[in-house]
């Protein structure tokens, strides 16, 4: 079976979880922006089911515990994206915690987020967010403004779809020509 990368070849919806790092918004100083943004991106532009969202303050322990639980694979969470903690302030934690939880860290997913941001403005090369995973859920570190969130999860959609089936095990080739499907799908694309 042969299948174009992108949102329309997922077969089974993401199911993706949203976390907001924030002291003032987990203390109810703030209102949180970011989050709420994110999960609407998920659902519109990726036709995610959002299956969770927390808000937690910028400490280490309680940031990896929740990355764990949502990775856990009873909780069956594709992707979890978090908001906040990634810049260079004394308390910006996240990738400290998602760093001593990944199993496996993925950097070319948030350099590229980095890179497709700048033209908008070199800032965004100020984020320290990371990318990694646990078992099956990939695990991405946002900055925390909601322009920042937002601009970066945009420069990662066309992608996503196809790391998650990657992630879940449902690729078995990527585009070789004489390749044939014998457990998973292959998928082809054009560029």
């Amino acid at each position: 079976m042969s299948e174009r990368a992108g949102h329309d070849a997922i077969e089974r919806p993401i199911r993706a979880a949203v976390l907001t790092v924030s002291d003032r918004c987990s203390r109810g100083l703030a209102e949180d922006t970011s989050g709420p943004a994110l999960a609407t991106m998920l659902r519109t532009r990726l036709r995610a089911e959002v299956v969770a969202t927390r808000c937690l303050p910028d400490e280490i322990d309680q940031l990896a515990a929740c990355f764990v639980e949502w990775s856990r694979p009873g909780a069956g969470i594709d992707l979890v994206l978090s908001a906040g903690g990634t810049g260079l302030a004394p308390r910006d934690v996240t990738p400290e915690a998602a760093r001593s939880v990944f199993e496996r860290e993925h950097s070319g997913l948030m350099e590229l987020a980095r890179l497709r941001c700048m033209a908008a403005t070199p800032r965004a090369f100020l984020s320290r967010g990371v990318a990694g995973t646990i078992g099956r859920t990939l695990i991405l570190t946002l900055p925390g403004s909601l322009r920042g969130a937002t601009e970066n999860l945009e420069a990662l959609l066309d992608i996503l779809p196809h790391a998650i089936e990657t992630l879940r095990g449902e690729v078995q080739d990527d585009g070789r020509p004489d390749a044939q499907a014998t457990s998973g799908k292959v998928v082809r694309h054009d560029d």
